[in-house]
């Protein structure tokens, strides 16, 4: 019965890292961008490996296997996010700047010394008016 549930739950692990796997493939060939290719590839490369070495963990038992693929799971955990950071870092010290956004206009104030005569002009009756929270 354990052994069913465990092969069941690797199968599952296994199959959502390849799942999250491929997306990341298909958001590399699909997305515009430099940033928002290496932004898929970072992130589901950290997950589904995570995942598949997770399913890997759970049928290799308690052995050295186990302890071999913790430290792989650990080291990858540090290293992926680490290396797209110092990848979109060098991108935006060299040619590959991110676009500026130009600051839009600030929105005009309304007074906070507006008197209910102001608002009364608007369209709404009186009644209405008092059920607002």
């Amino acid at each position: 019965m354990i052994e069913t549930l465990q092969s069941y739950a690797s199968g599952t692990l296994l199959l959502l890292g390849c799942f999250f796997m491929l997306t990341g493939a298909v958001g590399v060939l699909r997305f515009p961008d430099f940033y928002s290719r290496m932004h898929a590839a970072g992130i589901t490369d950290t997950l589904s490996t995570l995942l598949i070495i997770s399913g890997l963990m759970l049928t290799a038992g308690w052995s050295l296997a186990l302890f071999k693929l913790a430290l792989i799971m650990l080291f990858i955990f540090f290293t992926s996010p680490t290396a797209s950071h110092a990848l979109a870092r060098s991108a935006q010290l060299s040619a590959l700047r991110l676009p500026q956004i130009p600051a839009e206009p600030a929105a005009p104030q309304v007074s906070s010394s507006s008197t209910r005569a102001d608002r009364s002009s608007d369209a709404e009756p009186e009644a209405a008016d008092s059920t607002r929270a």
